[in-house]
């Protein structure tokens, strides 16, 4: 597997890929659920849902289609995940420099992430990585899925497919670059499995930060 040789803008998924997001965010759903009155599987469990977009992973967790509900709990979520649990996160070892090289190979990098734009842009900005980044697109309520809104990312940063890639640790990263026609490489340091991405078809699959740190430096030479 190889990533297209032309593809010099960087599109990076944010849980899972740049942070360890799994504290708070599975904190904070069972603060949801709970809130609601209802009951909520183990740890281990929700942690498979960290990636896809919280509206889906909502309605699952509550076995509900219900959109009245789904709102609520949403609403829960997200209050508790502003006020605490976007913190409880760390950048994962090796991410920093992973980027450093990232800025040197790619002509701009971007984090493309199912959360809030608003909440994004706290995490990377507290966790000093903001400066890797020439945008941060979150997944706010006019985007269905993580493929509609690197639809509209490529619109607005006006970058041809072909010169892109989406760096992601979940199957609906490498999905999204596929409806796109972007590269992906898939990471597996983050919460999806390596059958996930395998049978997901990415471009490359790499194991650490720093093997992402120079397959992206190879680009340049």
């Amino acid at each position: 597997m190889s990533v297209p040789s032309k593809a010099r803008i960087l599109l990076f998924d944010l849980d899972g890929t740049l942070t360890d997001s799994k504290a708070g965010i599975v904190r904070c759903l069972r603060f949801a659920v709970e809130r609601l009155g209802l009951p909520c599987p183990p740890d281990d469990v929700l942690t498979t849902f960290i990636g896809p977009p919280l509206r889906g992973t909502l309605s699952t967790l509550l076995a509900t289609s219900d959109v009245a509900l789904i709102d609520e709990a949403l609403l829960l979520y997200r209050s508790e995940f502003s006020a605490r649990g976007l913190f409880e996160n760390q950048v994962y070892e090796g991410v920093p420099e992973m980027l450093g090289a990232a800025r040197d190979a790619a002509d701009a990098a971007f984090v493309v992430t199912a959360k809030l734009t608003i909440s994004a842009r706290r995490i990377v900005s507290h966790f000093g990585i903001a400066k890797h980044f020439s945008g941060v697109y979150g997944m706010d309520d006019g985007h269905a899925d993580k493929a509609e809104l690197l639809a509209h990312v490529l619109a607005v940063e006006h970058v041809e497919p072909a010169a892109a890639v989406m760096i992601g640790d979940r199957a609906s990263d490498i999905a999204a670059a596929q409806a796109n026609g972007t590269g992906s490489i898939g990471v597996l340091w983050g919460y999806g499995s390596e059958r996930e991405l395998i049978d997901a078809g990415p471009d490359a699959l790499c194991r650490t930060p720093a093997e992402l740190s120079t397959r992206l430096a190879a680009w340049r030479h």
